[in-house]
């Protein structure tokens, strides 16, 4: 893609890096340089170590655990900020916090809306972001949000497996939206799992609803935490009569024994996208497809002012 780099520039906070490298390589761009400074007691310093004054700069890192990634953003975005930055978008891959969306029981955080008022206090002109866990979530920025789904990439490669008898599943009702969209998108029937919890991250009771003998059966969802729905998912589909059970997962968080889990599992593969960074030596049935591509060519069209719908495919 043809972009002016004279007008740009992107950087990387630590742990995103290596996902800003390959964003980077499809603009045709060097990626910015910057520096982090740790202190003994845990505090660190940002500081650009080029002139950003009067250019576009696009911040790559996704808020996942631990919270040091996400002090790191908006250090990043403050820096900009005082070095005289034209517009500073943050290009958040994984949103963190993103479960935290409403007051689902008395006298707790909205944490999702506490984080988009940070970033909006610390300078960040406009968000790009995939998959968040909740869409209301794009209305707590005051400022443009671009949201990008993960379909782009996991579409192409459903259609790669070639499954005869494919089913769509999501593990929660919550996430019927989502498996809903791949499911009319690819022509093939869905089914639901209804589950309780017995508290955050622990599964209680789950059921299928629909029929999955015979199936080759895809789970779809938005991130895979302790993975224990997904495990639980897996295993009960395949005691109903399911061929093979697969899924596919925007945001690998995978924190815990969850890598354990899935090996442990009835799932024959599980596939991430890279917008958490995940060493595939700890579990042999994760796939990682890259998104590099596809957020590469939404700044190009952010930086271009062209229409970044023409790239969803549901």
């Amino acid at each position: 893609m043809s972009v002016s780099a004279s007008t740009f520039k992107v950087f990387s906070g630590t742990n995103s890096r290596n996902l800003a490298e390959k964003i980077c390589k499809s603009l045709g761009c060097p990626l910015g340089n910057m520096k982090v400074q740790h202190f003994s007691d845990g505090e660190f310093s940002v500081s650009y170590e080029e002139s950003i004054r009067g250019q576009y700069v696009y911040l790559v890192q996704s808020t996942f655990p631990n919270s040091d990634n996400l002090m790191e953003l908006l250090l990043m975005i403050d820096a900009a900020k005082r070095a005289s930055a034209y517009k500073i978008i943050a290009v958040i891959p994984y949103f963190g916090w993103a479960r935290q969306d409403r007051k689902d029981k008395p006298r707790v955080s909205i944490g999702a809306k506490l984080i988009a008022d940070m970033l909006s206090v610390a300078g960040a002109h406009r968000i790009i972001a995939m998959d968040l866990h909740a869409d209301q979530i794009q209305g707590f920025f005051d400022v443009p949000v671009d949201h990008l789904y993960a379909s782009t990439i996991f579409v192409p490669y459903i259609k790669s497996l070639n499954l005869e008898n494919l089913v769509i599943a999501s593990p929660d009702v919550g996430g019927s939206k989502r498996a809903g969209s791949y499911s009319k998108h690819l022509g093939v029937p869905m089914v639901l799992c209804n589950k309780t919890r017995e508290k955050a991250n622990v599964v209680g009771e789950m059921r299928i609803i629909g029929d999955v003998v015979g199936k080759d059966v895809i789970i779809v969802d938005d991130m895979a935490d302790t993975a224990g729905t997904l495990c639980k998912a897996a295993d009960l589909m395949l005691e109903n009569g399911a061929k093979s059970v697969r899924a596919i997962v925007s945001h690998g968080v995978m924190s815990g024994d969850a890598s354990q889990k899935i090996l442990d599992s009835a799932l024959t593969e599980i596939a991430f996208t890279d917008s958490i960074p995940f060493d595939c030596g700890k579990c042999s049935k994760v796939k990682i497809l890259t998104i590099s591509k596809m957020f590469a060519d939404t700044i190009y069209r952010v930086q271009e002012n062209k229409s970044i719908s023409e790239q969803y495919l549901l």
